[in-house]
């Protein structure tokens, strides 16, 4: 094994974080990435409560768990995203408010701000999460989108991120998005786009989850090729198109899980997520962080697909030669 395995608890929300940590631990993870919903991390807590992060590190340390990174994925969707009632079940009752639009994107703000205050009080560095978008609607150019109008969402974007990423910055922390529709940046060239409205900073980069590539018919490879330094966090998560001739990859307003679909998410190695290639693309650049099971099939029971995911992780994993494999016949 190269790499810790570690089990992102955000799909795992509505279990206590003993308990999670039992189940995962006896299934063979190596450690755990904490979301910041249910009771597994809660930033107003850890900012709060002296006691509070220790009390996390005790159950991870009872079963022998680590962790390197949390994620705030929900918050931080409603940092830049066209507020409707939808966010009022992502985001805690203090972001959400009265549910003001601008106040909930304000509020939100804040609490990423926190957060990276809370991760280095609690010992990590890298915080995932989502940033949300103020222009994923206009992705199909119809009604005619002028250019200006792209450019303002981009702008709007570092306009709410930049003061999000300073606190990042004082506190030696980094911010990984996970590239992903409905996001500020959703494939290589909107990821180019968003760093560049950065100035290319460094407190910002992407958790890497090839689940939501696949689906958009790019490679996951070439993502890792275009972004070797920026790599701060990695998923393990897989999808399978199933275009028959009656769907597409629009998902037709049918829910995950339904039969129906273009596409969905699956258990780690039953889709076509190209496991290997992927690997042998992160030991190309160079990364050494945990791979981080993010479990999402609406049709296998999830303790299964958990048990069996992180044995294929790390029988999948290995580590790159230091030597060529000919270098026996050199003189």
């Amino acid at each position: 094994m190269a790499r810790p395995v570690t089990l992102f608890t955000g799909q795992w929300a509505d279990l206590p974080l003993e308990t999670l940590a039992e189940k995962a631990a006896s299934w063979g993870y190596d450690g755990l990435e904490l979301a910041c919903w249910g009771d597994h991390f809660e930033v107003d807590k850890a900012l709060s409560d002296d006691g509070y992060t220790q009390s996390r590190w005790d159950i991870l340390d009872k079963y022998n768990l680590k962790c390197f990174a949390i994620s705030n994925h929900l918050v931080g969707q409603a940092v830049c995203d066209n507020i409707d009632q939808r966010h009022k079940s992502i985001v805690p009752d203090y972001v959400w408010g009265d549910g003001d639009a601008e106040g909930v994107r304000q509020r939100a703000a804040e609490e990423m701000q926190n957060t990276a205050r809370a991760a280095k009080k609690f010992g990590v560095n890298v915080v995932n999460g989502f940033t949300g978008s103020s222009i994923w609607h206009m992705i199909y150019h119809f009604p005619p989108t002028p250019p200006s109008m792209i450019d303002a969402g981009y702008k709007d974007f570092a306009d709410r991120w930049n003061p999000i990423l300073d606190v990042f910055d004082e506190v030696g922390v980094r911010f990984a998005l996970e590239v992903h529709p409905t996001e500020i940046a959703y494939d290589i060239y909107t990821a180019e786009l968003a760093l560049e409205a950065l100035n290319n900073r460094t407190a910002f980069g992407f958790n890497f989850d090839p689940s939501h590539f696949v689906h958009q018919f790019f490679d996951p490879v070439n993502f890792i090729n275009r972004f070797p330094d920026r790599i701060y966090h990695v998923h393990v998560k897989d999808s399978k198109v199933r275009l028959g001739g009656t769907s597409s990859i629009l998902s037709s307003h049918l829910q995950f899980g339904d039969y129906r679909r273009g596409w969905d998410f699956v258990s780690p190695g039953h889709g076509d997520v190209d496991q290997e290639g992927i690997i042998r693309a992160l030991n190309r650049v160079g990364y050494t962080g945990p791979l981080s099971v993010e479990w999402e099939d609406s049709g296998m029971d999830r303790e299964h697909g958990a048990s069996e995911a992180v044995d294929f992780v790390k029988k999948s994993d290995f580590k790159s030669s230091d030597v060529a494999f000919d270098a026996a016949f050199a003189d």
